[in-house]
This record gives structure tokens, sequence and C-alpha cells, in this order.
């Protein structure tokens, strides 16, 4: 599974999740943001935060 983004520049932060809706915060503290929750499709395997650009990514089973 190819990651990059179409910059081919890595995200911030990658996160392996095992579910495909999450939620991000963007962390505790003053860098937080409001949270959102996202939806990874299963034919990308991965989603990216608006708000900081982490990237989601769904464990292989």
């Amino acid at each position: 599974m190819n990651i990059d983004n179409a910059n081919n520049q890595q995200p911030p932060e990658i996160e392996t999740v095992s579910t495909t809706r999450i939620h991000c915060d963007g962390g505790e503290g003053p860098l937080g943001h409001p949270r959102v929750w996202l939806s990874i499709k299963e034919d990308t395997g991965w989603v990216e935060c608006g708000y900081c650009d982490k990237r989601f990514v769904l464990a292989e089973t």
C-alpha cells in the first residue's frame, strides 16, 4: 500500500488503527483542534485529518 500523498511527502504523523471509524482531536493542549470523526474507505485503507494532517492507516488483517 502506497501511503505517500500527491507531493510524495510523508504526513506529519501516521497511526495504525483497527477500525474504519476513528476520531482525531489533534492531541491534548494548545496544539489540539475540535474533535472530528473520520471514516477510512476500504479502497484506500487510510484517511487524513483535515485539521492536523495526521494519517490513520487501517491495519492489515
